[in-house]
């Protein structure tokens, strides 16, 4: 069976590397084309769709998963319009492929360009939403590159729903029907293939919880792009404004609490805390948070007092860890140890003291005065995401299309000798 499973996870490699090495002269009318070809499917076999899901969620309830994951796994009717308005953002795009980045000429008389070139054949392992089997092709077609789709059994019959849309869609705009394609099996020694096939995969993408991108982490051969968790915090500054730090904790926390970009540790000033603080927390409270707050915080009644596991910690659910500050260089030093470089976020009306912020935390995503559920590429104006990136090598934050090129050097010139 691992001999099969090897066999058929190398045959999707040699066909992945083959589409990609054929989207050299598509024409972004063409790619588009295939893009509008999938709204269109995905519109018009809805029913199948969220049939799929169904059998998806019946399952998923049975094995008792958590409400995160079902919140994730979970698609209706304006989810899928959603799906369709992000299709025709990434459509609306310039090419990101073919880009002069630069450009020069040097003293021998030689013309170099550098240009924008797609990566090849990028897998993407993922868990539970089953959006990101649209986001991810509809970005590796945006910029040529071809994918190998390996969704978590969770959602797999879902997946599958939206994949057959791809490929004919793919079929119908004359693309080539290898440039996407997903992995016919929920075995997990599928995944180890993949992720260790250095002759046939460039990148490797995993979208999920921790357990799944620390494994791939671990285990890869091919370079991957990852963060491992969201561990999101807020800083309220002593000046800040009380009815905006309200709205936008709730908002941050409780919009959706099952997504990376929710807030899970609330840094609050000494000063602002005395005049403001237990107000904010019995707020929270009354909105169904749990709190598990410092030695000051955990003195209101209702709320737990944290242990040092709860700092640094992704909870995913209407769980808040709450501590008072001394500063703000009490506060940055606080996430830079805690935080998962992902995104955090300062409420002031002091634009130094944002500015002090944004120096110094070293989190790929940064915010003033804005709530956290904004770390995602589609509101970013990728039009979608595959992930969000942590590390600090190609693509940081938010990867869309522009994120999933390399470059190459073109040399002109006539006749020039080096001398």
């Amino acid at each position: 069976m691992t001999k099969n499973i090897e066999k058929l996870v190398k045959e999707l490699g040699k066909k992945g590397k083959k589409a990609s090495l054929l989207m050299s002269n598509i024409s972004i009318q063409k790619r588009n084309e295939a893009l509008d070809n999938i709204s269109a499917l995905i519109n018009s076999k809805q029913d199948l769709i969220l049939e799929a899901n169904k059998k998806d969620l019946n399952k998923a309830i049975k094995n008792n998963l958590d409400d995160a994951k079902i919140d994730r796994l979970s698609l209706n009717e304006k989810r899928i319009r959603d799906i369709r308005s992000s299709l025709q953002d990434i459509i609306n795009f310039g090419d990101p492929i073919n880009k002069i980045l630069d450009s020069k000429e040097r003293p021998s008389g030689i013309k170099i360009k550098k240009i924008s070139t797609p990566i090849g054949v990028i897998g993407i392992i993922y868990e539970s939403r089953p959006n990101v089997t649209i986001d991810a092709a509809a970005l590796c077609i945006k910029s040529s590159n071809s994918a190998i789709l390996r969704p978590g059994s969770e959602s797999y019959q879902s997946c599958l729903a939206l994949f057959r849309c791809i490929n004919e869609a793919l079929i119908q705009a004359g693309l080539p029907e290898n440039l996407i394609q997903i992995i016919p099996t929920t075995d997990r020694s599928a995944v180890k293939n993949l992720i260790q096939m250095t002759d046939y995969v460039d990148v490797i993408i995993p979208r999920g919880g921790k357990n799944l991108v620390k494994l791939i982490q671990d285990n890869a051969k091919v370079p991957v792009f990852a963060h491992l968790e969201g561990i999101v915090h807020t800083y309220i500054h002593n000046d800040a404004d009380p009815s905006m730090v309200e709205k936008l904790i709730i908002n941050s926390k409780l919009r959706r609490p099952g997504i990376c970009g929710a807030l899970e540790c609330l840094l609050i000033n000494k000063s602002y805390y005395e005049m403001h603080g237990e107000k904010l927390i019995k707020k929270l409270i009354n909105k169904g948070i749990e709190i598990r707050g410092d030695k000051i915080v955990s003195k209101i009644n209702g709320v737990k007092l944290a242990n040092h596991n709860d700092w640094g910690r992704e909870f995913l659910k209407k769980i808040l860890a709450v501590k008072v500050t001394d500063d703000l260089q009490f506060a940055i030093n606080h996430i830079n140890k805690y935080n998962s470089n992902h995104t955090d976020s300062i409420i002031t009306e002091n634009k130094r003291v944002a500015e002090q912020f944004f120096l110094e935390v070293d989190s790929a995503i940064l915010m003033h005065n804005v709530s956290t559920q904004f770390a995602d590429g589609g509101e970013f104006g990728m039009g979608a995401e595959i992930g969000i990136g942590t590390g600090k090598l190609h693509a940081r934050g938010p990867i869309g299309a522009n994120e999933l090129t390399s470059f190459k050097f073109v040399v002109e010139g006539k006749g020039i000798l080096r001398k």
